[in-house]
């Protein structure tokens, strides 16, 4: 067995183990708060290694419906409010939250002129824009958690041409450093490609969910973005109200 069909069998296995005890969770046998067999007991009872093991319980971490503790063990979550799309969340902070050690990775970094009038209009600049390409993987447990691909326009935040993103990711750094007046996401779902599963560590053809979002100040973009999360390690919600007209949906 070579090493891709080796790495095809062990995304597999995990997925297996993640979906079985996502459906001991839904069916209610694991209740909230109940406590995950450890490691070393789903090992036995899988029949697979440990690093399987724990891939498939970072991955129902990172979706939020475990939590892992360090020396305590896994436990089923309580039931929780996700966080809405009508703000700007912190990847970063995501995965703090539940409790998982977040690390970014800039695959890429580049600077180019949107030249091409299409190109120019999707990401939202005029055509002779400079923008900052950048791509970045972020992991929550040593397990991609998302994929990022970032463009940002040089002309309203020139600063960011020679920052490095050592210690901060750009989302992080943008959030924090770059006011905005308006923002927008589109959301769609996505079948993985041999390299896209490759890279989030995916069965090839796994749903996925991509959020393309541009911000700007006032009429100038500041960024446009995507970022790409696999179906089953997030979740997104967006809470709303009724419309004050009667019949109106």
């Amino acid at each position: 067995m070579d090493d891709l069909a080796i790495e095809k069998h062990a995304a597999s296995r995990y997925s297996e183990i993640q979906r079985d005890i996502e459906n001991k969770i839904a069916t209610g046998e694991w209740g909230p708060g109940a406590r995950i067999p450890p490691e070393r007991e789903l090992v036995d009872i899988y029949n697979c290694s440990r690093m399987t093991v724990n891939k498939a319980l970072s991955s129902l971490a990172a979706s939020g419906m475990i939590t892992r503790k360090r020396r305590s063990g896994s436990f089923v979550a309580p039931p929780r409010i996700e966080e809405p799309l009508m703000h700007i969340q912190d990847i970063r902070a995501e995965v703090m939250a539940i409790d998982r050690t977040y690390t970014f990775e800039i695959t890429d970094r580049s600077i180019r002129k949107a030249t091409d009038p299409l190109d120019a209009r999707h990401v939202g600049v005029p055509v002779g824009t400079r923008l900052l390409t950048l791509e970045v993987m972020h992991y929550a447990d040593n397990l991609p958690f998302t994929m990022e691909t970032r463009q940002i326009n040089l002309d309203a935040v020139p600063q960011v041409e020679r920052l490095q993103f050592k210690d901060e990711p750009p989302g992080s750094w943008l959030l924090h450093n770059v006011p905005f007046t308006d923002g927008e996401h589109s959301i769609r779902a996505v079948s993985a490609d041999a390299i896209l599963a490759r890279r989030l560590q995916v069965v090839e053809r796994t749903a996925c969910i991509s959020i393309a979002r541009r911000t700007w100040l006032d009429e100038q973009l500041i960024t446009f973005v995507r970022l790409i999360y696999p179906g089953d390690r997030h979740r997104f919600v967006v809470r709303f109200k009724p419309s004050a007209q009667p019949g109106v949906s």
